[in-house]
């Protein structure tokens, strides 16, 4: 489905499974680069004197191509593909790549790690730092406008606020899974994960809460139609007690999440996500919104409201999907012509 608005034309270690791509092997001969910046930038939540971050980025593709910038949840990395400076899959390599949704013979692709409260030595991160940072990336690589931002999750609320502060660096959006604000629900859910972990900090037992919060998340990352299809079954007993056959797909996220993921890092993301706020009116970069019909951290009615507030044209595209705010990872072949058209085309 995609819904249109015209009428203000002037007015969460991801945890996914990266399936094998057929052309990996071109990838590792992309030219790119993996280095950092330092940079200064005025945090949201800090002394009024600017601070200097160092910035840790990628950047993929053709030479002198335009450049797309790519961001993802909390979770995800500067490595957005491989290429021949890290031949590993990077989080969305499905997408980016030789001849994949975002063709790496035709654009450039910058993506960054993100900011944490420590590296910008303030008490809390907000997304408007992050884009603080990304603008500040720009200048360093005399990058004077980017062609397209496409950001997922919490990248797309950096994405907002990008276009907020710096409209002129940006020729459109593409926001995946994101909007201007988190619900409320989703904030709270949040919160009991953020507990959770500071908990753990305060008793010694890191790893097993921070694992514990991001299986919480795990259960507000996918839809109840994908749980239900994928983990029927009796319970067994396992250690001594009984388990569903859900509880080790948790478990194993969990371990995994708690492997490569800091807990500081995790609290000061987490947190950012319910600190943003972006006022959509003052919004005047074409916007291409995306969401997902069984999608409970980002609601539908979010993304309409979003969609009728945004000061400047603004489609919404809804995809019928079981896999909740992770579709992002999940719908690569659904994906691919969406993208494909808003590099080529814009926003209709």
């Amino acid at each position: 489905m995609t819904f249109e608005n015209s009428s203000s034309f002037a007015s969460e270690s991801i945890g996914i499974d990266i399936p094998a791509c057929r052309n990996h092997s071109q990838q590792r001969g992309v030219p790119g680069v993996m280095a950092s910046k330092k940079l200064r930038i005025r945090p949201k939540y800090a002394p009024s004197d600017p601070v200097e971050v160092e910035l840790a980025y990628q950047l993929v593709g053709a030479a002198g191509a335009p450049v797309v910038l790519v961001q993802g949840g909390i979770s995800a990395h500067r490595s957005v593909c491989a290429h021949h400076a890290d031949a590993a899959p990077g989080w969305w390599e499905p997408l980016v790549g030789i001849g994949k949704g975002i063709d790496l013979r035709h654009f450039r692709v910058l993506s960054i790690d993100w900011l944490d409260a420590e590296a910008c030595s303030a008490q809390s991160v907000s997304s408007e730092d992050q884009a603080e940072a990304l603008a500040g990336l720009l200048d360093a690589l005399f990058i004077d406008k980017v062609h397209t931002f496409i950001g997922a999750s919490y990248g797309a609320m950096v994405g907002l606020a990008l276009a907020l502060r710096h409209p002129q660096r940006l020729d459109r959006l593409v926001l995946i899974a994101g909007a201007h604000r988190p619900h409320p629900l989703a904030s709270a859910q949040r919160a009991i994960q953020r507990d959770i972990v500071r908990l753990g900090l305060a008793s010694g037992q890191v790893d097993q809460a921070m694992s514990l919060a991001r299986q919480l998340a795990m259960t507000t990352y996918r839809g109840a139609s994908e749980m239900a299809q994928r983990f029927q079954g009796e319970a067994t007993q396992i250690d001594g007690r009984w388990q569903r056959p859900v509880e080790a797909w948790l478990q194993r996220h969990g371990e995994r999440f708690a492997r490569s993921f800091s807990a500081r890092h995790f609290l000061a993301l987490s947190e950012s996500i319910d600190l943003h706020s972006i006022e959509p009116e003052t919004i005047q970069v074409p916007t291409r919104l995306i969401g997902f019909s069984s999608d409970r951290l980002v609601p539908l009615a979010d993304l309409f409201e979003l969609q009728q507030r945004l000061g400047v044209t603004a489609s919404l595209e809804v995809l019928d999907s079981p896999y909740g705010h992770d579709a992002f990872l999940k719908e690569y072949d659904r994906l691919t012509p969406i993208l494909r058209d808003a590099l080529d085309h814009g926003i209709h």
